[in-house]
């Protein structure tokens, strides 16, 4: 192997100076020229090699034989033409008419027209045509022909008083010719092979260092979507070999329901020019010890240029590149929620400013109104019942406006972490009665029975009080709200174990169960658009509950909300007995548990202990039919 190789680089040194320049762009005319003199030089060389001892042994040669020993020798010129010229037809055209020569030469001197050696004349224009051009082959036809018009004509040299050779002596010479021709063009061929084998091989080195330095899958598919190689990425990104991926193994790892995404893929970049991408699920497995892993793909898939239609089997059809877009997918579900977020928050923002409008501006025209009736000459002539009247407008409309400010600074010192959260033992029982007796004068006037339910054996509860007031304050407010003239709410307080339960059920018109998801977002009012800020029933800024909700993280708490349309409300709040311990993180609000009432009727003043049902253990993959839970 390695003299071959000296060999052929040899070789290799020496046509590249011989080879004109004129196919220095062209390696197609090039592998024609270099082939072209190999031949007639290797012949030339081996046939004047042999003319000497001819010489020697016949003596003075016959005009034939000259005649013959020239068209020997003019291969090679034909050779150096080429070298100088670059023509190849032209030197194509002097190998044919030195051969055509040296044919009729040996016809004359083996019997003329019945020697066989005419039988040549038929290869001159088919070594032509394979060594060299259409255009050369054409030429030698033309001097074959007339080659053999001349050996008819011409009569054998035995007439002419010549030397005539025997059969047995012109074959072997003639022979001798032919195997030199071909032996060189087989030493060409050889010697093009192994340059061919050699790019080859290097070409396939570095296809395979390629596909083992890159992450993603390479595949080459049929048209039914069967690979028929896969590369050695099938490791890191399916978990297995790439023979395990042959077949229908790739398809057979793709999850159910995308399989016809995958095949319609394949199918149709199989069939038109443009790529073809689609993503899917991947099985893959998981590695030693470990579970098998789904995996977000993307697959690029591309027709094969040149794939027989129709297919033939084991063509490769379609290749495919398939990368793992997992964390790629990830990130643009992490984006839409954050551009859901922000979408959600300019919806806040924009009832925030509907609702805090109406909010204030409301009481303001009625203070400045109302002051400018006081204000004015005529109001001397006002009774004291009317001026009485107006002053407890005015109070009323003042005392509205701090109930928002203070709403709005205790929901933003809750959010960013600056409450004033001071827990201290206090008798919850009290606390509770001071609640409702607070809240019994707005109930009066809104027509509403006030129940109370406060269990006599209460333990100390270590807490915050005004937080706590502040929750039921705000439950309350809320309940007696929006309970018709004539209904009932029912505050309850009592023991459960180790922590504390207290109740607020009212009979007012509920909450329908689509809202329930969003109780306790800020400025969220239940059956109210984003735009309801100037036609709503009744006032408030809908920060009550998200109030309570932020106070119960606080306390490390629960809260529930059963409730449904004109069915009643009830919300439960469940403390520890004492707060100190597992304080809550007020920028992670606590979650809502919350139930739709289904059942007809409405809900009684006060709902038996422990009414609230716990929350159903959800069926994988399903929210559960009557029980909703919000993460804030």
């Amino acid at each position: 192997m390695h003299i071959n190789s000296a060999f052929a680089s040899l070789v290799d040194a020496r046509l590249t100076g011989l080879v004109h320049e004129s196919t220095a762009g062209d390696p197609a005319e090039r592998a024609r020229h270099e082939r072209f003199l190999i031949s007639r030089l290797a012949t030339g060389a081996v046939l004047m090699a042999m003319l000497p001892p001819y010489l020697l042994w016949r003596g003075v040669p016959t005009l034939v034989e000259a005649v013959a020993a020239a068209c020997l020798i003019l291969p090679v010129f034909a050779a150096l033409l080429l070298a100088r010229t670059g023509n190849l037809t032209l030197a194509h055209g002097v190998s044919s008419a030195a051969l055509t020569g040296l044919v009729v030469c040996l016809a004359s001197l083996t019997g003329g027209p019945s020697s066989a050696v005419t039988i040549w004349l038929v290869m001159i224009p088919v070594e032509a045509l394979l060594a060299g051009s259409h255009r050369a082959a054409l030429v030698a036809a033309l001097l074959a022909m007339l080659g053999a018009v001349a050996v008819a004509v011409i009569e054998p040299a035995t007439g002419f008083g010549f030397f005539a050779w025997p059969s047995a002596l012109a074959m072997p010479v003639f022979a001798i010719t032919a195997i030199c021709h071909v032996l060189a063009l087989s030493l060409e061929h050889r010697r093009r092979e192994g340059r061919w084998s050699a790019r080859l091989n290097a070409a396939s080195m570095r296809d395979a260092l390629l596909l083992d330095a890159i992450d993603d899958l390479v595949t080459w598919h049929d048209r039914t979507g069967s690979v028929l190689q896969a590369s050695p990425a099938a490791r890191s990104l399916a978990g297995t070999t790439p023979d395990a991926l042959e077949g229908r193994g790739l398809f057979n790892r793709v999850h159910v329901s995308d399989r016809p995404a995958f095949l319609t893929a394949l199918s149709a970049a199989a069939v038109q020019a443009q790529p073809v991408t689609v993503q899917f699920r991947l099985h893959a497995a998981g590695e030693a010890g470990e579970a098998g892993r789904v995996i977000w793909a993307e697959m690029r898939a591309h027709r094969v240029p040149g794939a027989m239609v129709p297919a033939v089997a084991g063509e490769a059809a379609v290749v495919a590149v398939t990368r793992d877009v997992s964390e790629h997918r990830r990130r643009s579900e992490e984006i839409e929620e954050a551009r859901a977020a922000a979408e959600r928050a300019d919806e806040v923002k924009s009832r925030f400013l509907a609702t805090v409008s109406h909010e204030l501006r409301t009481p303001l025209n009625a203070i400045i109104g109302f002051s400018e009736m006081l204000e004015a000459e005529s109001t001397l002539a006002l009774g004291p019942e009317r001026r009485r009247e107006y002053a407890g407008i005015i109070h009323s409309s003042g005392r509205h406006l701090l109930e928002v400010v203070n709403t709005l600074l205790d929901m933003s010192r809750i959010q960013s972490g600056n409450f004033d959260y001071a827990p201290e033992p206090f008798e919850i029982a009290g606390l509770a009665r001071g609640v409702c007796d607070l809240m019994q004068i707005r109930a009066d006037q809104g027509g509403v029975r006030l129940r109370r339910e406060i269990a006599a054996d209460l333990p100390e509860v270590t807490a915050d009080p005004r937080a706590c007031r502040q929750m039921l304050i705000n439950l309350l407010s809320n309940a007696v709200k929006f309970t018709p003239r004539g209904g009932d709410v029912t505050l309850s307080v009592r023991r459960v174990f180790d922590r504390i339960e207290m109740a607020v059920t009212d009979t007012g018109i509920g909450i329908a169960e689509a809202d329930l998801p969003r109780l306790g977002d800020p400025f969220f009012q239940a059956g109210l658009g984003a735009g309801a800020g100037y036609g709503r029933p009744h006032e408030g800024t809908g920060l009550g509950l998200s109030v309570v909700r932020g106070l119960v993280g606080l306390h490390h708490g629960e809260l529930t909300v059963e409730s449904g349309p004109s069915r009643g409300t009830r919300v439960v709040v469940t403390l520890p007995l004492d707060c100190r311990v597992g304080r809550g993180d007020p920028g992670n609000p606590v979650p809502i548990r919350t139930a739709a009432l289904a059942a007809a009727g409405s809900v009684p003043a006060a709902l038996p202990a422990g009414a609230l049902p716990p929350p159903a253990a959800p069926v994988p993959g399903e929210l559960p039919a009557a029980a909703l839970r919000l993460t804030g």
